[in-house]
């Protein structure tokens, strides 16, 4: 790869590697080595949060200037100057801040006013205006809360709370800005994003999609080209740890191939799009949300990496069946790429997999989770020596570990600007009443709640990035697949997917626009292929909350469930991508596809009665291309 570093959650680059990036390299350097020392030291909870926090912001407005290339001395200082005057604060004292949350005084008031700008800045700054916009309205929404009574808005009315019962809320405890969220970012996401940064710079992102290509990629029809995007994808995951750079990554690699061998441009984009953004539903390395999740439910991250194994295989099965079945539909050509043997690159590059292997090892043996990615990047350092080229001497080491820290910035303002609302949730008792409405409106019903949710998360996610969205979600909808009777790691697991999704979805739709800008596709077209080759992520998380035997698939059942899930699942992926393509064995009529289409609805339903039902319209089909 070329170091090029780029944002986590919006795949752009930074204004640090423009004039200024010194400053925005050594703050990101800084950076980093303050959440390293976090592993190893000792840092009071609250101290750390909000002095990271404020390195963060500091480096936000440094790496992304008011203007357009140039650091502005008068307004982007201006805003520094705010940062530190919120941040400083509560450090003084930290014990007495907290303890006059119930009763801020008015430099509290005013300072944590403050706070709320520079960070909605910051969050704009980042991602843009949405957030920001919607984090405001949660606010406006907590003041006027006896308002809405009187506009007929009864369900979601309040008593309302003033300035400085907000700011004591969300400014002065662990329960808005420095909540659950941003301690997530400051705990889990930055130390895998600084281990992702040491791989890429350590060569292991070209190394992994050399192996792919060599091991999967040099044969198959034309489908070399998308077999290797795919297994790449996931790959790649542990380097990104984000779907749109994952899907640039990959782009930027792999493209000239998928030409080579035929593609057109919308659909190459498309693949790559998927396998981009699977990146984040793939254990061990997943996105930001996943973090979240395992702090959520107060579970290790072990936890949540053996619950994704599954419906993570059953999505990159499915891409892999679709490009095999769009190879002969598309009459693809074989393309031989000039590479060494797999057995060479295998001897070449076989640490860059120790290093990602070592964090599950480490979490069997017992270490926590920052143990082990810590203990993890020692070992990818030590073992990028084996390689001169890209061995990480100290200025390369410092190199990467400034893009780990610049690499976070999307994600400590999204997670802080997330924690504002929050706050005013939990304030205001909203979660509640949104999963109490989303249960009336579905008059109770499983189906129709489950329904409503992935509407809700489908919708939300259209206007923020995945981990605001999971955030959002997880107080405002999980709720609802409770009260109906859905385990508690089931209504998560579904609401983490649809919050990812997120990431193919218009007009967010940040993987397919990124994958059509390299490419040359439209960008509609290729996002609206892309939920094609997304499609399991859309239907498997019903699979595990339509039915209890579905929480198979998360490895939470008995042995019987888990396998009986799984294969009416398999199944049921080999059947949608029949129905998705139009090709089986050979081309599907019309009947043969809405036939494969029924079929996998039915074998995503975990019953007995459903599942054989399904398994013989599949095997209808079968029959019907054998005959052909």
């Amino acid at each position: 790869m070329d170091g090029t570093v780029v944002d986590t959650e919006t795949g752009a680059t930074p204004r640090a590697e423009q004039p200024g990036g010194r400053v925005a390299a050594a703050l990101g350097f800084v950076l980093a080595a303050y959440a390293l020392y976090w592993v190893v030291g000792i840092v009071d909870p609250h101290i750390y949060r909000v002095s990271f926090l404020l390195i963060a912001i500091v480096l936000t407005i440094v790496a992304h200037p008011s203007g357009t290339r140039r650091f502005h001395v008068v307004w982007d200082g201006l805003w520094i100057a705010l940062t530190l005057a919120a941040f400083v604060w509560p450090l003084l004292d930290i014990d007495a801040f907290v303890n006059r949350a119930a009763t801020p005084s008015t430099i509290d008031v005013a300072a944590g006013v403050v706070a709320l700008v520079v960070v909605l800045e910051s969050t704009r700054r980042t991602t843009g205006w949405v957030l920001p916009i919607t984090a405001i309205v949660f606010l406006v929404y907590a003041v006027t809360g006896p308002l809405l009574d009187r506009i007929g808005l009864d369900l979601i009315a309040h008593r309302g709370y003033g300035v400085a019962r907000l700011i004591g809320t969300i400014y002065m405890t662990l329960e808005g800005l420095f909540g659950v969220p941003l301690d997530v970012a400051t705990t889990y996401i930055v130390l895998f994003t600084i281990y992702g940064a040491i791989l890429e710079h350590s060569g292991a992102g070209r190394f992994f999609v050399d192996w792919t290509t060599a091991a999967i990629g040099r044969s198959g029809r034309g489908a070399g080209p998308g077999r290797t995007v795919t297994a790449a994808g996931y790959l790649l995951g542990a380097v990104s740890g984000s779907g749109v750079a994952n899907t640039v990554m990959l782009g930027a690699v792999t493209w000239p191939l998928m030409r080579r061998a035929g593609y057109p441009a919308d659909t190459a984009g498309a693949v790559l799009a998927a396998a981009g953004i699977g990146a984040i539903l793939a254990p061990p390395v997943m996105g930001a949300a996943a973090f979240l999740l395992a702090e959520f439910l107060n579970i290790s991250y072990l936890e949540v990496i053996v619950s994704a194994a599954i419906p993570a295989a059953l999505y990159y099965l499915s891409i892999l069946l679709m490009v095999e079945a769009d190879s002969r539909r598309l009459g693809l050509r074989p393309v031989d790429a000039e590479l060494p043997t797999l057995g060479t690159l295998t001897r070449q590059g076989w640490y860059h997999f120790a290093s990602i292997a070592s964090i599950v090892v480490l979490m069997l043996q017992g270490f926590t989770t920052f143990r082990s990615v810590f203990w993890a990047m020692v070992l990818a350092i030590l073992l990028s020596f084996l390689n001169r080229d890209t061995a990480l001497t100290p200025r390369r080491l410092a190199t990467a570990l400034s893009a780990g820290g610049r690499g976070v910035l999307p994600i400590a303002a999204t997670t802080a600007a997330a924690g504002i609302i929050v706050g005013v949730v939990t304030l205001t008792g909203l979660g509640l009443k949104i999963a109490g409405l989303i249960v009336a409106l579905a008059g109770g019903n499983l189906l129709l709640t489950i329904v409503y949710a992935a509407l809700a998360v489908w919708m939300l996610g259209l206007a923020v990035p995945v981990t605001a969205s999971y955030i959002i979600a997880a107080v405002m909808v999980v709720p609802a697949l409770v009260q109906v009777g859905v385990a508690d790691i089931a209504a998560h697991m579904f609401v983490f997917y649809y919050a990812v999704l997120s990431e193919v979805s218009p007009p967010t739709a940040l993987s397919p626009f990124a994958a059509a800008a390299i490419t040359g596709g439209n960008p509609f077209r290729t996002t609206m292929l892309a939920w094609k080759y997304a499609a399991p992520a859309f239907v498997v998380p019903f699979a595990f909350t339509i039915d209890p035997r579905g929480l198979g698939l998360l490895l939470h059942s008995t042995p019987i469930n888990v396998v009986w899930a799984t294969v009416s699942a398999v199944l049921a992926v080999v059947a949608l991508a029949a129905a998705s393509t139009g090709w089986m064995r050979s081309s599907l009529s019309r009947l043969e596809r809405v036939i494969a289409a029924v079929s996998a609805v039915l074998l995503f339903i975990p019953r007995g009665t459903f599942s054989a039902a399904g398994a013989l319209l599949l095997t209808v089909v079968i029959a019907r291309q054998s005959r052909k």
